[in-house]
């Protein structure tokens, strides 16, 4: 396998326009019999640490996960028409995926904090989600730290890809715990400032491409190549006499 190539969701594939904190306020209202005091804090959180801190910040003990996850998946349903009329497709992300998804040797999928069916939804709301191999994707209700979803990933696409353990990883994203997540675990990072955070502060966290967004998929392409062939080179280097 050439390039093992991981998107976020949330302010990289889609804009969400507000709802992702709305189905955080309804499972915690859900689970608690009442409203939050204010709305959950996010940025590149998974989903398990940003429960966890509603209910500690609200001063309710925190219920067990499979609890929260079945609240979170009940109202992410629940709100995949108010998606589909507030939020978007971010610009240029079919033809992205598109590109990606038809490239040889190449695998596309998701690293995301969101569970795996809220994911669904955010990416079934604008007809992404055929463009992704999600079965090997990693997601919120995997594990707490962003950085440890790149190891679940790999394991799956080994196991149901039969890609090699050490596959060529890159990481697409819009927040520096995007960039934490790959440079801590020896995989590349193309950041999009198409979040809250600029290409100053992406560039800060250590991201050495920065693209404003996915709109130029001629040059998002030529960055994924360039991954791959720095990959391909040490290892095309060793097996000659």
């Amino acid at each position: 396998m050439d390039l093992f190539v991981l998107w976020d969701i949330d302010h990289t594939l889609i804009e969400n326009a507000g709802v992702s904190k709305d189905i955080y306020a309804a499972a915690f209202t859900a689970l608690s019999g009442r409203e939050p005091s204010e709305p959950a804090r996010t940025e590149g959180r998974t989903d398990r640490l940003i429960m966890r801190d509603m209910f500690v910040r609200e001063g309710f003990p925190v219920p067990d996960w499979h609890v929260i996850e079945t609240a979170l998946a009940q109202a992410g349903e629940a709100r995949l028409d108010e998606l589909r009329r507030r939020g978007t497709a971010l610009p240029g992300v079919q033809e992205a995926l598109k590109a990606a998804s038809a490239q040889s040797g190449w695998v596309s999928s998701v690293l995301t904090g969101n569970i795996a069916a809220n994911a669904l939804v955010k990416l079934s709301a604008f007809g992404l989600h055929s463009l992704l191999d999600l079965p090997v994707g990693a997601y919120g209700s995997d594990t707490e730290l962003r950085p440890h979803l790149v190891a679940v990933a790999r394991e799956r696409v080994r196991r149901l890809r039969g890609a090699p353990a050490d596959v060529p990883t890159v990481l697409v994203g819009d927040t520096p715990r995007d960039v934490e997540a790959a440079l801590s675990t020896g995989s590349r990072i193309l950041a999009v400032a198409s979040g809250i955070h600029t290409p100053e502060e992406l560039t800060a966290a250590g991201a050495a491409e920065v693209l404003p967004d996915l709109a130029d998929t001629k040059r998002l392409l030529g960055i994924l190549e360039s991954f791959a062939r720095h990959w391909q080179r040490p290892r095309t280097s060793s097996n000659r006499p």
